[in-house]
Formats: C-alpha cells, sequence, structure tokens
C-alpha cells in the first residue's frame, strides 16, 4: 500500500495520517544530532547465557551499552527519570518455584543498584524525579501476564519508605503512566474493576476512574507526553496513535485522534513513547510475538516515527527489543 497524503476518518474517529507500512531508510528523520536516548529490553547473550538486560542506545540507534550485565536476573520494562539520571525496572530472579518479579532502580551507567519492592511490576516516575510508582503482583506465583496486579504503591527513593494509593480497589492494571502534573494518570486495565478491557484515566489517591473508550481511546499501554496535554498509545497490534488531553476540568476529555504508524499484517506495533521534545514517539516493531513483559521476541526491533507518520528502525539486531523509554538528556 502506498503513502497515505490526505486525511480519512476510521471508524469514525481516528485521522488518518501519512505512513508506509514499513519502515523507512534512517536517513527519513534526523536523530544524529538529537541529544536524547532510548532504553529498552533486549535478550542477548551474557557472559555465555541468553538473558534479558537493559541497553542504551543514542536515537539514532548508535553506540549500544548494556547496562545491566547480569546473566542470573533478567532485566526489563525500563522507564528512565525525568532528569535523565537513572532508570527504574523489573528483574525477574529465581528459579522455577522461586522465581519471582522485582522492582528496582539505579543510576543510569548501572551503578546504585536499589531494590524497590518484591513481587512488584511496572513502575514508572513521578515528576519530582524522587518517587517511583508500581503495582503489586496479584500472585505469589509467577507469571508474565502484565494485568496480574493488585493495587497501586509509591516508594521514596529518599527515605525508602512505600505507602499504597488511597484507592485500594485498583487491580488489574498495567502500563501505568504518571503525568507530569503529578496528579493524573494512566493506564489499561484489563478484567479488573468491572472493566473487560480500556484505558483508564484517575487522580492520584482519587476515588474515580476514567474510562477513556467515549473519546476513541481503545486499545492498550497509554503514555503522556512530557507536557501532560497529549497521550500516544496502540490502538491495535498494528496502529499506534496520539490524541489531546485536557485535565483541568472535572472529568477527562480526549480530541484530534490521530494513527501515525501503521504497519502490514505480518508484523505489530507496540510500546510507544513519546520523546522528551515531543517530536517523536519510539515503539517496538516485528513480526506477530509476544509483546508482554518477558514475552520472548524474536525479530523485533526499535523504531521511532514523527508525527507526521514518517518512521524509521534504529536496531537492526532483532534481539526481541521492546519497551523503549526516552532517556532525557541531563
Amino acid at each position: 500500500m502506498g503513502p497515505v497524503i490526505f486525511a480519512i476518518m476510521v471508524a469514525g474517529a481516528v485521522a488518518v495520517l501519512g505512513a508506509s507500512e514499513s519502515p523507512g531508510p534512517k536517513s527519513a528523520l534526523d536523530l544524529r544530532s538529537m541529544p536524547h536516548r532510548i532504553v529498552y529490553e533486549s535478550y542477548v547473550k551474557t557472559q555465555g547465557k541468553d538473558n534479558w538486560e537493559l541497553m542504551l542506545i543514542n536515537a539514532d540507534g548508535s553506540n549500544p551499552v548494556n547496562l545491566t550485565n547480569t546473566p542470573d536476573a533478567s532485566e526489563m520494562y525500563p522507564h528512565a527519570c525525568p532528569k535523565g539520571r537513572r532508570v527504574c525496572f523489573v528483574a525477574d530472579e529465581g528459579d522455577g518455584d522461586a522465581k519471582v518479579r522485582n522492582v528496582y532502580y539505579m543510576n543510569l551507567d548501572g551503578s546504585g543498584r536499589v531494590k524497590v519492592a518484591d513481587n512488584a511490576r511496572q513502575p514508572c516516575w513521578g515528576p519530582d524525579g524522587r518517587t517511583i510508582a508500581f503495582l503489586k503482583g496479584e500472585f505469589d506465583k509467577y507469571t508474565i501476564k502484565d494485568y496480574a496486579t493488585k493495587g497501586l504503591f509509591y516508594y521514596d527513593t529518599e527515605t525508602g519508605r512505600t505507602r499504597q494509593d488511597k484507592n485500594e480497589e485498583l487491580h488489574h492494571l498495567y502500563n501505568i503512566s504518571w503525568g507530569p502534573d503529578g496528579q493524573w494518570f494512566l493506564a489499561t486495565v484489563h478484567g479488573g474493576m468491572g472493566f473487560r478491557h480500556a484505558i483508564l484515566a484517575f487522580r492520584k489517591d482519587g476515588d474515580r476512574v476514567y474510562d477513556l473508550t467515549k473519546f476513541g481511546v481503545t486499545g492498550c499501554r497509554a503514555e503522556f507526553d512530557p507536557t501532560g496535554k497529549r497521550i500516544t498509545w496502540g490502538l491495535t497490534d498494528w496502529d499506534l496513535c496520539t490524541a489531546d488531553i485536557t485535565l483541568d476540568g472535572d472529568e477527562p476529555v480526549v480530541g484530534n485522534v490521530r494513527r501515525i504508524v501503521h504497519c502490514d499484517k505480518d508484523h505489530e506495533v507496540y510500546h510507544t513513547d513519546y520523546s522528551p521534545d515531543g517530536r517523536f514517539v519510539a515503539f517496538s516493531y516485528g513480526p506477530k510475538a509476544e509483546e508482554m513483559v518477558g514475552g520472548m521476541a524474536p525479530g523485533w526491533n526499535i523504531c521511532v516515527s514523527n508525527m507526521e507518520g514518517t518512521w524509521v528502525q534504529v536496531t537492526t539486531s532483532g534481539d526481541h527489543c521492546k519497551e523503549p523509554d526516552w532517556v532525557v538528556a541531563p
């Protein structure tokens, strides 16, 4: 299919912008001079053992660095702090029935590793750069299911103290995104709180959750942009969208829903994240596979798209490269 050069309407709600079904050459986007970097998870050989590690690259994919190098633990789901100096993540540790997923943070060079919580997942940073929000595991038995969670918690990296969000009914959430105002979250819910599957918005310590489905925000894994005025998410396995969001009223309002990335049906796109300047999104792309954290995705790579739908592939290894998160240039 050739490029779409005009906007049309999909299901009466989503404007489609020009984009091809496959990535273009790297020269299609000027990423070499961009100071911000990308951290992501990748399944690579470490000290002779295949293992999940956290990788750091320049925006154009150059200068790859293994941040973790731990053959006895699998690190995944990295999220960089707003100041670009630290990263939180999950680590699968132990074997067999003793296997557990825990939350950690560390300096961006891999030093200063600190455990945040046992049997926890899906962490992200608050806008203060010192607080980590995370979800507790629903079961003691290990699972890679993203939505096997119960309760939202906050960890203060300066005091080491943890507390639960006042809304103790939050469960079966995944991919939490903490807005830059410090007051709002986005999350996907799967079979929890009366929802089958939806993208929600809710206030920190609030008692209500708001379903964004009525605005055409369906699918999963929504993320705020650095201003808190836009969001990006996966509409389907093949489509990534952006939209405007207003959070200064009694309830969230979403508009200007646009599809900016579309791929062919033999591939998938997931895990979209805004760049610190709001000009690009990074995302995962590859043949049909298991997109969940810890799921194997051979042939997947990291890609970057601008807001007009021009996208390029910035990694080439195909080593299960997933869950990209932008790192602010300090």
